[in-house]
């Protein structure tokens, strides 16, 4: 079967742009999870990766081989119809908790680096989030497209800046005290179980939409590299910030300090991975609450809007420091599922 590889790239795009959102671009959730256990974070992202390149194709040829139309289905097909349920609402629950955190994280970009009030930026993504989800998968598409070559970009020319720097090699390797040290053993495992099982949410419909499997396996390959190597290069500039746990968005204080020519476009640049995580999820909640009502895009969409706009006002940092971790356990068991489930029991 010949891999259509301009729509590849396009569920790679898809699938890093769903996933580099608020925390991932702001550089929090890299800090949160890996970046503050050093050398230790560096070794705990290589098996994240690991995770994201072979999990996340193979949950999405998973998708297109069952003809899943949305997460749900999905979760029964490797939960069982009755636990699929309970984890179904759980992903609710989640995807509601991180359409707060993103829109947080967009209201911290206006606040922190911009100086405008937080509600003003919330608002502002909400009314941006809700033109985009009316014209549908297409707007989702080129959103990601356009955004993500861009994040790619400045992620390595900081990752060039940060290696010129003195002391680089002994920062990488250093390992500094962490009182929850324990942590870095699960990280990698409860990072990449979280981002795959709320991706699903755009994944599955998008796997399902595009149909044609060596197509979308190579798409999440490429698309789980990718991750990985923005990973990786974020991580090897976030070491040599001194005191990042301070900072809700430390890839920008970064970018003014090693390149402020550039320290206004890589904000955008920042907006614009929120923004399409945002987008993202909403598009899969939207997908999923299709099924059991069919009322009109923009009214359920409003609606959870209205659900996330009050938990956005929560601190940034706050927010995701414990909201983050905590999905992280709660998503281990869909990975370990994922990972056992044979290819050879599915129909064709």
């Amino acid at each position: 079967m010949k891999t259509n590889w301009g729509a590849s790239f396009q569920i790679a795009a898809v699938y890093v742009g769903t996933i580099v959102g608020a925390g991932f671009a702001t550089g929090r959730e890299i800090v949160e999870f890996f970046s503050r256990f050093g050398f230790l974070g560096l070794i705990g992202m290589l098996m994240s990766g690991y995770i994201f390149i072979f999990l996340g194709s193979k949950l999405m040829q998973i998708a297109s081989r069952i003809d899943a139309k949305s997460y749900q289905e999905l979760n029964e097909y490797l939960f069982g119809r009755f636990f699929g349920i309970i984890i179904n609402g759980l992903m609710l629950v989640m995807l509601l908790g991180v359409c707060a955190v993103m829109l947080s994280g967009a209201g911290a970009v206006f606040e922190e680096q911009l100086g405008l009030s937080k509600s003003i930026g919330v608002i502002f993504t909400i009314i941006l989030s809700i033109l985009t989800m009316i014209i549908g998968i297409k707007g989702l598409f080129a959103v990601n497209v356009l955004v993500v070559p861009m994040m790619i970009t400045f992620s390595f020319i900081l990752l060039f800046l940060s290696i010129r720097l003195p002391g680089f090699v002994e920062q990488i390797l250093y390992i500094p005290y962490a009182e929850d040290g324990w942590k870095a053993v699960v990280s990698p495992f409860s990072y990449a179980a979280f981002n795959l099982m709320l991706a699903q949410a755009v994944l599955v419909p998008v796997a399902s939409d595009i149909k044609d499997e060596q197509t979308i396996k190579w798409g999440g390959m490429i698309g789980g590299g990718v991750l990985t190597l923005i990973l990786i290069s974020s991580h090897l500039t976030l070491v040599m910030l001194p005191n990042i746990e301070s900072f809700d968005i430390p890839m920008a204080a970064i970018m003014k300090s090693l390149a402020s020519s550039f320290y206004w476009v890589f904000v955008l640049v920042i907006y614009g991975e929120i923004f399409t995580s945002v987008i993202g999820n909403v598009f899969g909640v939207e997908r999923q609450v299709r099924q059991y009502v069919n009322i009109p895009t923009i009214i359920t969409v409003s609606v959870i809007f209205m659900i996330s706009y009050f938990g956005s006002f929560v601190e940034y940092g706050t927010l995701l420091s414990y909201l983050y971790p905590l999905f992280g356990y709660i998503s281990l068991t869909f990975i370990i599922l994922l990972w056992m489930k044979p290819f050879e029991d599915l129909k064709k």
